[in-house]
This record gives C-alpha cells, structure tokens and sequence, in this order.
C-alpha cells in the first residue's frame, strides 16, 4: 500500500501503525521531547523573574508594569488553546510545535532589543506566549495517545522538566547577567529555545488500528453451493457441460465482495466473478474543533474545577516571598522556602504518577482527594508566622500541587471525563477555560493584598477557589455515570419503539391472505 511505502523512504516522519496502544516504543521519545518542551516553556516563564529589577531599571517601570509580561503571556498562552488544537489536527502536532519554537524563540530574541516595557507585552507576551501554547499543549496530547496503562506515571515524570528547569536555569542566567548582561542573556534564552523545534521534529503521529476477525471460509464449496441452488431453480445443472455455464472459482477470483456480470455478445452463456479491491469506505474525517465535549456534563465539571483551581496555582508562589519577608524572614532564608517548594513539587508529580498507575484505581478519586490536601495546604500558610513553619507549608504545598498540576490535563483522557478519542479538543477547551483563571487569579490577589495591607489574604482567596474546584471535581463522576444510564435508558426505549407490537395471528391472516390469492390466480 502507499502507506508501507512511505512508512519505508522516511521512516523517521512516518506515522506509527498500531494495533493498539503500544505503552512504550516511540512512546519513550515523544516522552524525551516532552520533558524538555516543559523544561524550555513553563521553566522559563517561571524563572523570568530574575529580569525583574534589571527590566525595573532600564525602563524605569513599576513592578506591577513588569508583571504584566508575564501575565500577558501566560493569558494568551492559554487563550489561544483551541487555537492550537485546530492547526495541530489540521497540520499535525509535529509542525505545530515546530512552529511554537520558532515563534518562542523570536519572541525573545526580539525582546532582548526591547526599549519600552510595550515592546516586551508584545514580543514576550504575545509571540512568545502564542508559541508556548502551540508547542506545550500538543506534545502533552500526542504523548496521551502513546500510552495507557503507564500514562498517568510517564507524563508526571516527564513533567519535572519544568522543576528541574527552575534549579538549573535561575541561577545559570543570574550568573550569565553578571558576565554578558540581561539583554545578551535573554538573546542566549532565545537561542537555546530554539531547541524545542528539535523536539517537535521527534513528534511522529500515531494510527491506532484495530485487528479485523477475518472468517476464512473454503473457496470452493460455498460458491459451488450457491450456483448449485441458482441452477437448480433455472432447472441447469451445474455439471453440464451443455448447459454452457462456465464457473470461475479458483481462489484468486472468489472474494467476499464479488460481482457478477454476464457477457451477452457469446453464444453460451459466462458468468464472470470480479475481484473487487478498492471497496474499503472512506475513513471519516477528523473535526478540527470537537465541541461535542461542552454537551457532556462531567466534562463541564471537570472545566470548572480547572477554572476555580486555577487560582490557586500561580498566586503562592509570586506571595511567598513577600509574605516571609513581611515576617521578617531574610532575602536569602526566603529563597531557600521558594527553592524547597520547586524540590518537593517534583517528588509530588512523581508520586502521583506512581499512585494513579496502579490497577484498578478510580484516578479522579484520588485527583479529588490531592485537591482537597491542597486546598489545607493554602488555608495553612496565614497560620505560619517563623521560617520552619513556612518552610514546612511550602514543602507540603508544594508537593501537593505537583499531585494535581502533573495530572490534571492528562486525566481528560480517562473515560470518566472525556475519554483519549476526545482528549484533544477537549484539552483546547479546558485550557481556553484555564486562561480566565489564570489573568484574574494574580490581579486579584493584588488587589485583595492592597485592601487589607495582608499578604494572608491572598492565600485565602487561592484556598476559596481550591475549595470551589474540588466540588466541581467531586461532581465530574455522578455525572458521568448518570448520563451513561440516561443514555442507555434512551436506546432502550428507542429500540422499543422501533419494534411493533404484532398481533398472535398475524402469521395466520398472512397466510390466509396468500391461500386465497392462490385461489384466484387458479382461477383465471
């Protein structure tokens, strides 16, 4: 077929054939890229705070002016997420995220020749931000796809690129400032993003084909039955060499889809079996934008509990250090709370991979209950007034959201959300949701900080709207299994329509019916 021969000139662009989900294989590689796509994407956006007071200096900006890079950003980055799932089921996840690299990259590259704090809203937040969606979201899908039974474990511990990113990367470029300065050192972060177009390339497509029943039945005895009976009927017997009926049923011409055509230009008659080989159907072509999702209620939830979430995720780490030092903690005892959250988050992603890998386990259970844990978490920081207790609130936040960060987008894939057939819009939708979240989460921190001079505030406005996600999360589950038996109550019903009920003798007046036809047919 064309597809082998593709498959055998460029075996490294190719689409993998299955017949289903390999749980590995090429798998392993799509993992690779994903650790370093989250590693050059979200380590970044989390370690761009050591450009603040050289971007406070040189454009003579407020820290709140600088911040909005970054909110920017992330908005669009999660705005423009049904963006991305169009094109990558139009082109492809493998030029989409080859696309968002080259777009991160010159992103930054032109921000380093930034001079108003404009220029950066528009190079880092909106072309940078656009690129990082087109490259995060669909390589966390594609890598959904590769995997089952290990999805959940995988895609935790390829999500750690990002925590490892924010150990590396923070003090790499603090020491690159001091050598180069911030301009030429955010240049080198734009060259270096550049990679992620390398990562992308290793992005081969997967076809999962299920293996047909093929009932091989003899080739002879069935067609030579069924010309018996046909012969029979027109009273010819299929032996007779007078009757001139010439049946073709050698192997190569006996098909289960065949054809026959009778050629009438012949003195005796010929009955000529075709083979039909290009009767396969076409295969049905993909939505680009599957908005079938926003019908189903546990989905619906689901958004929600992500929405509300969202404003938990973010806030504690831009108040943390505010908040130790308002207690009188130093810069440096401050750092090292920040640096001890990144460490446990990345035990708590790996951990809940490990946790939701295990058979048989209910995953948005356990989801549930690490949204709960961390909802504590946040209501426990206003309580902590010296060092080792915020150092102990970040390690126990802190590895409680990478329970819930590492999983939450891939358990769209579980068949008590979306299932993996709908993964991809519904993960465009679900981020488009997220984004609202995301660019009122921080402001209204800010403003929650300045009404009451209290950076406590801003933790409990993160713990409220945990709160409020983990009811949504709570009710993703009986709406599931409520719409099931609604369906299923449906077909039955539908099916009872669909059969009448029938007389006990209706086969009697049927018969009547012919009997006397019969009569009167005699009759004439």
């Amino acid at each position: 077929s064309k597809m082998t021969v593709k498959a055998v000139k460029m075996p490294c662009t190719a689409p993998n054939v299955y017949t289903k989900v390999p749980d590995g294989g090429w798998g392993w590689t799509i993992a690779f890229a994903f650790f370093f796509v989250e590693a050059l994407t979200y380590g970044i956006i989390k370690s761009f705070g050591v450009f603040f007071n050289d971007l406070m200096e040189s454009f003579d900006e407020t820290n709140s002016r600088i911040s909005w890079i970054i909110s920017i950003c992330v908005f669009v980055q999660t705005f423009t997420a049904p963006l991305s799932t169009v094109l990558s089921n139009r082109f492809g996840h493998r030029f989409v995220v080859m696309a968002g690299g080259v777009l991160i990259s010159t992103g930054m590259v032109i921000a380093s020749f930034a001079r108003t704090v404009v220029d950066m809203y528009v190079s880092i937040g909106v072309i940078s931000g656009l690129g990082y969606c087109l490259s995060f979201l669909p390589t966390v899908t594609i890598l959904s796809q590769y995997f089952d039974k290990r999805r959940s474990l995988v895609t935790a511990v390829a999500s750690t690129g990002e925590c490892f990113a924010v150990f590396s990367f923070a003090p790499a470029i603090t020491a690159l400032k001091e050598q180069i300065g911030w301009r030429y050192s955010l240049l080198s972060v734009g060259v270096l993003q550049l990679s992620i177009v390398v990562c992308g390339s290793l992005l081969r497509p997967i076809i999962i084909k299920e293996q047909e029943e093929v009932k091989v039945q003899p080739p002879e005895e069935p067609t030579e039955t069924k010309y018996m009976l046909e012969n029979e009927q027109t009273r010819t017997s299929i032996e007779s060499i007078d009757s001139g009926v010439e049946i073709t049923t050698s192997p190569s011409n006996v098909p289960g889809n065949t054809k026959a055509e009778p050629k009438s230009d012949e003195p005796k008659e010929h009955v000529q079996i075709l083979v039909e080989n290009n009767s396969t159907p076409p295969e049905p072509k993909t939505k680009l934008l599957d908005f079938s999702v926003m019908r189903d209620y546990s989905f619906i939830c689901y958004a929600f509990f992500g929405l509300f979430a969202t404003l938990g995720f973010f806030a504690p780490s831009l108040y943390i250090i505010p908040l130790s030092l308002s207690l009188g903690i130093s810069k440096d005892h401050s750092a090292y709370i920040l640096s001890a959250m990144a460490i446990a988050e990345v035990f708590g992603r790996i951990s809940a991979g490990w946790v939701l890998n295990k058979k048989p386990i209910r995953k948005i259970y356990i989801e549930l209950i690490c949204v709960v844990l961390l909802s504590v978490a946040l209501f426990a920081f206003p309580f902590a007034s010296e060092f080792w207790g915020l150092m102990t609130c970040s390690i126990f936040f802190g590895f409680m959201l990478g329970t819930v960060a590492g999983t939450h987008i891939p358990l769209l894939a579980e068949d008590d959300v979306v299932g993996i057939a709908k993964m991809s819009s519904a993960a465009g939708v679900y981020v488009f949701i997220q984004s609202l979240a995301g660019l009122a989460g921080p402001p209204l921190a800010g403003v929650l900080v300045d009404t009451t001079q209290n950076y406590s505030s801003a933790f409990y406005s993160c713990a409220a709207g945990m709160v409020l996600g983990a009811v949504f999360l709570s009710l993703v589950r009986p709406c599931k299994v409520g719409l099931c038996h609604r369906q299923q109550q449906c077909a039955e019903e539908s099916a009872a329509e669909v059969v009448p009920d029938l007389p006990d003798d209706f086969i009697e007046m049927d018969i009547g019916k012919a009997e006397n036809s019969g009569k009167g047919c005699d009759g004439v």
